[in-house]
């Protein structure tokens, strides 16, 4: 199993994806470690485990390598006298990279417990972590991250650090520090038996013979599907995804937002706009038939440049994290010539507990309940929603529902109820056929002057979808009558929309200039009375903001979703000033 913790949000799971595959084969094998042999069984030890370095091509590990050197790894950690407990757990502190998975692997197969942990958490958010789990050992990736450790221990923060397990190569100075302060550094190679190269033999399969004598069929290391890891900037995301060509394209609805923005921006004329309003009709027309192909005249004419964008190959896509406008997954569904899936769900259930169904491409929902769990919906009367008009709190129970909060009681009585109810804080709607649609989040939810209540997550998504913005930020509070925001405008939009203003200078004179924040504000208004929401629910003023909302600021969790309280406190004297225009 794996550890994570909620008192920080931003802890979110690395394994999300990975773990989701649970749900795919019906939870036929009932542990991870169950899940992790799956592919040995069935991909023939292909390729599994992907990574590139700069201009270089993707190299790959097998699943028997990846399966060998995890095994090797714990083996390991059983000889330095760590197994099974649930007193002491591994730490994994590194990017997402091949040996990432082996490390985690290597705890599911001796029923050791992994702890994420991410340096984009703080320096003092790592040193409650640790010894919140008591983690004696940690696997890293670099010697800056294990430096960092050591000084921990040195200044006595963590106690209880004794082994660090060293993705990357390091000096001997910082195993001399290491030991100085009683921690054994060790390099992960040194763990491990060298695996067989890609083009190695794997396995030999004899067929039946039905023409003669039975052919001999030789299988290497390279075949069968695997996963590729991006080199860790998100702005070499495109360069990746066409060296990788993917098939399986898991994904969030902000990156998808931008490929429909973009390509939309890109119709400039009349005439494109048409042809691309008439090419998106043409072939989602067809996919509500059941035909899903790549090969149309539209493709050829408009959808090809998009799909080699992502590679050209890619055959299954899921979005999840956040919701997805109709519009965008109409979109897709139509362009990309794949089936594209929405999938709900949170951490506490191992990521997901609803998945949308093929052959049903309608949107506006995020499909049926998994058969691993059962979705009901309780009644929220302070916000009007009640189970019998099929409104409320989505509540999720099953054998994919997580236990409890490490140590923590009384945060998990707040969200797992005596009967195992998960309370997942978001608000949902039964739609006749069945399926499940989000309308609301009970978190995160404040209240104005007036009493009324507000959900800014949901203003958010609404406003996002203004052409201009690439992010934005709603606030408010119990002392205020109306709302306040912060708005990233999208440096490759903004020029073209304010062109039509007769304004022109850099990103950060543009976000100073009093006419561009009229328009804007102005569009997000529009915006928001065409998706329904209420006067009060409408900002009244924003400050628009050159620099985007990121990991690496402390504006974003590592699964791109807004630090509320960070936020609030990085703004505070902007968002101050904005309530002084404003008369209330």
């Amino acid at each position: 199993m794996s550890i994570h913790f909620s008192y920080y949000k931003e802890a979110q799971s690395k394994i999300i994806q990975y773990r989701f595959f649970v749900f795919l084969v019906g939870f036929y094998l009932l542990t991870s470690y169950g899940l992790s042999i799956l592919p040995v069984f069935f991909k023939y030890n292909g390729p599994c485990l992907g990574y590139r370095k700069p201009n270089q091509p993707y190299r790959w590990l097998s699943y028997k390598q990846v399966s060998d050197r995890a095994e090797y790894l714990g083996s390991c950690l059983l000889h330095k006298g760590y197994g099974p407990s649930t007193d002491h757990f591994i730490g994994i502190f590194a990017q997402n990279r091949p040996e990432w998975i082996i490390s985690e692997l290597a705890c599911y197969t001796y029923s050791m417990v992994a702890v994420p942990l991410y340096d984009t958490l703080g320096a003092d958010a790592i040193i409650y972590i640790v010894n919140k789990a008591n983690i004696s050992a940690v696997i890293c990736d670099t010697p800056q991250k294990a430096s960092l450790l050591i000084d921990n221990v040195k200044k006595g923060l963590t106690p209880g650090l004794k082994l660090i397990i060293l993705m990357d190569p390091f000096e001997d100075d910082l195993k001399e520090r290491g030991e100085k302060n009683g921690v054994e550094i060790l390099l992960l190679f040194d763990a491990e038996v060298w695996p067989p190269r890609p083009e190695d033999l794997s396995i030999i399969c004899f067929t039946s013979g039905t023409t003669g004598q039975s052919k001999n069929i030789t299988v290497v290391y390279s075949c069968g599907a695997k996963v590729g890891f991006f080199q860790g900037d998100i702005r070499l995301l495109p360069d990746d995804m066409k060296t990788l060509k993917p098939t399986v394209f898991p994904s969030v609805p902000r990156l998808l937002n931008r490929i429909y923005d973009k390509v939309h921006n890109e119709a400039k004329t009349p005439l494109k706009k048409f042809l691309l309003n008439l090419a998106v009709s043409c072939k989602f027309s067809e996919v509500k038939k059941g035909i899903i192909r790549r090969d149309s005249f539209w493709d050829k004419l408009i959808f090809g440049k998009i799909q080699d964008s992502l590679g050209g190959r890619v055959s299954l896509m899921v979005t999840g994290a956040a919701p997805i406008s109709s519009p965008v997954l109409m979109f897709l569904r139509a362009a990309i010539g794949c089936p594209v899936f929405e999938a709900y769900g949170q951490t506490e259930c191992s990521a997901g507990c609803t998945f949308t169904l093929p052959g049903d491409w309608t949107s506006g929902h995020v499909g049926v309940p998994l058969a691993c769990n059962h979705v009901k919906l309780e009644d929220v009367p302070d916000m009007n929603y009640f189970s019998v008009n099929s409104e409320g709190e989505i509540c999720i129970k099953g054998i994919n529902v997580f236990q409890g909060y490490l140590k923590d009681p009384e945060k998990t009585k707040e969200v797992l109820d005596e009967d195992g109810w998960l309370h997942t804080g978001d608000i949902g709607r039964w739609l006749p056929n069945g399926t499940l649609k989000i309308i609301d989040r009970k978190k995160n939810i404040f209240k104005l002057a007036q009493g009324e209540y507000i959900a800014p997550e949901k203003i958010e998504n609404i406003y996002i979808r203004s052409s201009p913005v690439l992010q934005v930020f709603v606030h408010g509070d119990s002392l205020r009558s109306s709302l306040v925001g912060v708005v990233v405008p999208d440096p490759e939009v903004l020029p073209s929309f304010v062109a039509k203003l007769g304004v022109k200078g850099s990103l950060e004179e543009l976000c100073k200039n009093q006419v561009i924040n009229k328009a804007i504000l102005e569009d997000l208004q529009k915006i928001g009375r065409e998706s329904g929401l209420k006067s009060f629910e409408q900002v009244k003023s924003i400050l628009l903001h050159p620099d985007p909302f990121s990991i690496e600021n402390g504006l974003l969790t590592p699964t791109l979703k807004a630090k509320r309280g960070e936020l609030a406190k990085y703004f505070q004297t902007q968002i101050n000033s904005l309530y002084e225009n404003i008369q209330e």
